[in-house]
């Protein structure tokens, strides 16, 4: 359990910050980007829960991806395994759980004859922001597993990948199951 009775600590006044293992680190390191990137889109996250209040299986949807992405923070958080060997990290059967509700959604949407442009409905529009926040963490996680002495586990990269997916396909059912959908028009422009 988590207790956080003060707020501030002034250990990062000097631009590090804590790891999970005690270990500080620039608040500019890669991991710290990783898992405030993560953070950053669990955040926009919250905006569409405002949206989807309506949908009661959306919104839980939902719900539960935020706390797997607290998961997934925590193990960007830790360079190393914890005390006893053990890292909190989402599993395989997260991500399952995750492709399983894509095909839920995927099953009701027309087939897609265009790129989608974000927008359409509020809850949309933020799942699009989401997605692309998603896809940023996505690059920052690829790029410090690929640093020497670096790790990122694989479910939590491919949680992070298939999540992008989620909320592409859950932006479309979002806009009345794609029927609201905003297309876009190659060269309509020029």
């Amino acid at each position: 359990m988590v207790i956080l009775n003060r707020i501030y600590t002034r250990t990062g006044d000097d631009g590090t910050t804590s790891l999970g293992s005690g270990a500080r680190r620039k608040k500019y390191d890669l991991r710290v980007e990783a898992y405030g990137t993560v953070d950053e889109a669990n955040a926009v996250l919250g905006l569409v829960r405002l949206h989807t209040t309506s949908d009661a299986a959306l919104d839980a949807a939902l719900g539960r991806i935020q706390n797997d992405l607290f998961d997934v923070a925590a193990d960007l958080c830790l360079a190393e395994k914890g005390p006893g060997g053990a890292r909190l990290t989402v599993t395989d059967a997260q991500v399952e759980w995750l492709e399983a509700e894509i095909d839920r959604l995927n099953a009701d949407l027309e087939p897609l004859r265009s790129f989608i442009l974000p927008g359409g409905s509020p809850a949309s529009a933020y799942m699009h922001l989401a997605r692309t926040v998603c896809r940023r963490a996505e690059r920052i996680m690829v790029a410090l597993k690929d640093q020497d002495g670096e790790g990122v586990s694989a479910p939590s990269l491919k949680y992070i990948n298939r999540l992008s997916d989620y909320l592409f396909v859950a932006g479309r059912y979002a806009n009345d199951k794609g029927t609201a959908d905003v297309l876009w028009t190659p060269g309509q422009n020029r």
